[in-house]
């Protein structure tokens, strides 16, 4: 590795991460969309938020140009073959930032004073021309967890509150309701919650007393059959894959099998496409659930690395190669 050095003028593409370290190279969507950036032939270069910072007006990072290590199709699993290092740094420079193709922000929400700080500075890479997947201000303007309550008519029966009495008596209307935070991420912190006798602690316990707001969503048995991920790139349809349930955990695991878009998935799509493109939420990710529209993933949308090892896909590779078209031109 060579030592760090200052330039003005770089190619390639720059991921603002959380740490490498951190990131499983076996399963991790940022991982595999480098993979597929490197296989272009396009440097990859790393940073975290907290190495970004503005000079004169221009944004720079240090950054780390890595390479990333032979994987291997795993077959039949949703885990690449990788090692426990999957990459190896090359060199670390100061770069001016907005000098790359493509800029990835895929540090993983909540959107805290953290994620919302790097996105104040990447608005300026925007300004500068270079494209920011996605873009800053759409992430800011179209919180993922509440995006879907724009579209009433495609969700769920939903709560958004911190009064466990009203949640309460949301729970008692629908039966069951799958309750989580508004920030919440991977699965952390959601409950099932029934209309009995446990539902006014739980509900205390997940609001914190009241303090912190939730979003309720009426749990719906289709679930049994699988949760939907569309996998969406410019508000177009560009994959599907099933997930299901743990036998022994309600929440969604890992995905199991190909799935066709359907009527439903395509009017959910046909009304939530015109919005992202509007906020340049270019990749994104849906959560679907007997026709009915769950979730929309857009600061850090993963499943694309599994979906790819599992089903043997390469939607890794159709996004790169498609935010490249749009790009390079």
């Amino acid at each position: 590795m060579t030592t760090a050095t200052t330039t003005d003028s770089v190619r390639g593409v720059l991921f603002v991460t959380d740490p490498l370290a951190g990131l499983a190279g076996d399963i991790d969507a940022s991982v595999g969309l480098m993979w597929a950036t490197q296989e272009l032939g396009f440097e990859v270069w790393c940073c975290g938020p907290e190495e970004l910072a503005v000079v004169e007006g221009r944004v720079r990072a240090h950054a780390r140009r890595i390479r990333l290590r032979p994987r291997q199709a795993p077959g039949g699993d949703h885990r690449w073959i990788v090692d426990a290092t999957w990459w190896d740094e090359l060199e670390s420079a100061v770069i001016d930032v907005a000098s790359l193709e493509l800029v990835h922000l895929r540090i993983d929400p909540p959107v805290d004073a953290r994620y919302l700080h790097t996105t104040y500075l990447l608005d300026l890479v925007e300004r500068a021309g270079t494209r920011v997947i996605n873009r800053p201000e759409g992430i800011r303007a179209m919180h993922e967890k509440l995006v879907a309550l724009h579209f009433p008519e495609l969700c769920p029966s939903t709560h958004v509150g911190a009064d466990p009495t009203e949640l309460r008596e949301f729970v008692a209307r629908v039966g069951t309701a799958v309750v989580k935070p508004v920030d919440g991420f991977a699965g952390l912190d959601v409950w099932l919650v029934h209309d009995d006798q446990g539902a006014v602690a739980l509900l205390e316990s997940a609001s914190h007393g009241g303090q912190q707001q939730v979003i309720a969503q009426q749990y719906l048995p289709a679930v049994a059959h699988g949760n939907k991920r569309l996998f969406l790139l410019d508000g177009e349809i560009v994959g599907a894959v099933l997930r299901r349930p743990a036998v022994d955990d309600f929440r969604i695991g890992p995905p199991v099998a190909p799935a066709e878009p359907d009527e439903d998935d395509r009017a959910i799509v046909t009304a939530l496409g015109p919005v992202l493109r509007k906020h340049g939420l270019a990749i994104a990710g849906l959560d679907v659930i007997g026709g009915r529209l769950i979730e929309v993933n857009v600061t850090c949308p993963g499943g694309m690395h599994k979906t790819d090892a599992l089903l043997g896909t390469q939607l890794s590779q159709t996004i790169v190669s498609r935010l490249f078209e749009g790009v390079l031109v």
